[in-house]
């Protein structure tokens, strides 16, 4: 009997993505589940049982071993140092980690940098022998340099365009961030046969469609 997976996906914008990447590679699952109330969504006609979840959650539900697999940004993988094993770059949800400031910033000792980011930016500057106070945000990052909370901010860029409407620009690049696929070092043992089927599958679809 096919073991039955438990996959914690996140909801958002981002599902629509995965669950067309899900559908290309032949899993039979919904475009639709996270528009669902409901939190748990079996179906077992494709041996997945999905956990909707908030993005920051997914990498924990795995680490602990309330999922056997899930899908997650890099950065959140990066600043949680989850214990989990990375199986795939999925490729999607394109976006990087970046140092932002006002056009007119000038270097100052001991500067502030806010971020929801506090352990990628203690490192990234660190690294760089840069000594900075980092101030930890939940929200509207782009509001601490303006109302000089901060002298700096550490955070999400896509587009760009949040930051062009606030009069701030990107000034230098910490890493490229799409999704990944991570699975539960337990899980990953004890079901490694449908773990793979399932990569070999996604890996197929996302080298035939040039993903």
């Amino acid at each position: 009997m096919q073991d039955v997976l438990k996959v914690a996906m996140p909801k958002g914008r981002i599902y629509k993505q995965i669950s067309k990447m899900f559908l290309e590679a032949g899993f039979p699952i919904q475009d639709d589940m996270d528009d669902s109330r409901k939190l748990i969504i079996p179906v077992p006609e494709a041996g997945l049982e999905f956990i909707m979840a908030k993005p920051v959650d997914v990498a924990t539900y795995v680490e602990y071993g309330v999922a056997d697999i899930g899908v997650v940004g890099k950065d959140v993988l990066m600043e949680e140092n989850r214990d989990v094993y990375e199986l795939l770059d999925l490729g999607i949800a394109r976006c990087r980690i970046s140092v932002i400031g006002l056009p007119d910033w000038e270097p100052v000792l001991n500067p502030r940098v806010a971020t929801k980011y506090p352990n990628v930016a203690s490192q990234y500057f660190r690294e760089r022998g840069q000594q900075v106070e980092v101030i930890k945000l939940n929200g509207s990052i782009e509001l601490a340099p303006l109302i000089g909370l901060a002298d700096r901010i550490v955070d999400i860029v896509e587009t760009g365009q949040t930051l062009k409407e606030n009069g701030l620009v990107e000034q230098e690049e910490i890493i490229s961030i799409t999704s990944r696929l991570i699975a539960n070092r337990v899980s990953y043992r004890m079901k490694n046969e449908s773990i793979q089927v399932l990569c070999d599958k996604l890996q197929q679809m996302m080298a035939s469609t040039g993903k």
